[in-house]
């Protein structure tokens, strides 16, 4: 009987230790489950979005093949520098042709002006035999009709000269339209360069030397990575929290549970609200109006067009 009530209290004992050890772990489990929720909570974004980096479509602007094509994809390139030459030939021959044009009606000017230049020889002659029966005339040597003869020259030679010069002007317009449509040429030539409009990286290659290429056919895509932007969506409830520009900071993931931090500055917050996007959250979340805000991250290389980014408006580093 004693062994018995001996024995029936070791298990109870026993029972007693395994609660205490099972409420001792619950209540382990319990805290690390709070703390880690208030981590998370403290970690949380504020908003989501994708980086977006400013393209442009740069087209050719002349018809022809293409003779250079020097830059490639992934590489950078300054504002101003060629890109691609489209052949020049022709415009060329062209331009060579207006050239001979214009001299050859130059030509007819030189003429002109030969001819003035008899006619107003022929005037000074005519002068002195004026003088001549003028003096005569006071003397009763000469008759009037012979000095009206002479002035009467004098004023056909004249008019000859005024109707050369109209035709001096007639061909000084007609050169303005040839030297019209060589500057023409020459803008065609010129465009015929195709340089970037920006700093920034060749993203895609529409086309390679050697290909035929028309005017308005996009050649290639380059895009400014040295100023990304994020696009973000945050609620009603968080815009009266921020402003145009505000410092905020962005971050990408960094592996698994790390992030890379970058800092930010809002650029542009919408005035009008819009229904979720369909690639943000969730099919629930979709119907709620948010607004979209631009944030300018300034990237160092680590961002990419298209890359998922997340950004925190109550903290800046």
């Amino acid at each position: 009987m004693g062994g018995e009530t001996h024995r029936a209290a070791g298990e109870n004992e026993n029972i007693d230790k395994q609660y205490y050890n099972m409420k001792t772990r619950s209540l382990i489990i319990i805290t690390i489950i709070l703390l880690g929720g208030c981590k998370n909570k403290n970690d949380q974004a504020d908003a989501y979005g994708n980086f977006e980096a400013t393209e442009v479509i740069v087209s050719a602007e002349t018809s022809g093949r293409i003779l250079h094509f020097v830059a490639t994809e992934g590489s950078g390139i300054e504002k101003g520098s060629e890109i691609a030459l489209i052949d020049t030939t022709l415009f060329h021959l062209q331009k060579a042709e207006i050239d001979a044009g214009i001299k050859s009606v130059k030509t007819r000017i030189s003429s002109i002006n030969a001819q003035n230049e008899i006619l107003n020889q022929q005037i000074d002659n005519l002068n002195i035999n004026i003088s001549r029966i003028e003096n005569m005339l006071s003397n009763d040597a000469a008759t009037r009709k012979q000095y009206d003869d002479l002035k009467g020259q004098e004023s056909v030679l004249q008019k000859q000269i005024a109707a050369n010069n109209t035709q001096k002007a007639s061909i000084n317009a007609e050169i303005a339209v040839l030297e019209s449509k060589k500057a023409l040429l020459n803008e065609q030539i010129s465009r015929s360069y195709v340089k970037s409009p920006l700093n920034g990286t060749l993203v895609e290659k529409y086309s390679e030397a050697g290909e035929m290429t028309s005017a308005f056919k996009p050649l290639a895509k380059i895009a400014d990575l040295s100023l990304i932007k994020l696009k973000v969506y945050i609620s009603g409830a968080q815009l009266g929290n921020i402003k145009i520009g505000q410092g905020c900071t962005v971050r990408t993931d960094k592996g698994e549970k790390e992030y890379i931090n970058f800092p930010g500055t809002i650029s542009y917050i919408s005035e009008k609200a819009e229904f979720t996007p369909k690639i943000i959250q969730t099919k629930e979340e979709r119907v709620t109006l948010v607004y979209a805000v631009d944030i300018n991250v300034r990237n160092d290389g680590t961002l990419k067009s298209g890359m998922p980014g997340e950004a925190l408006f109550s903290v800046t580093k």
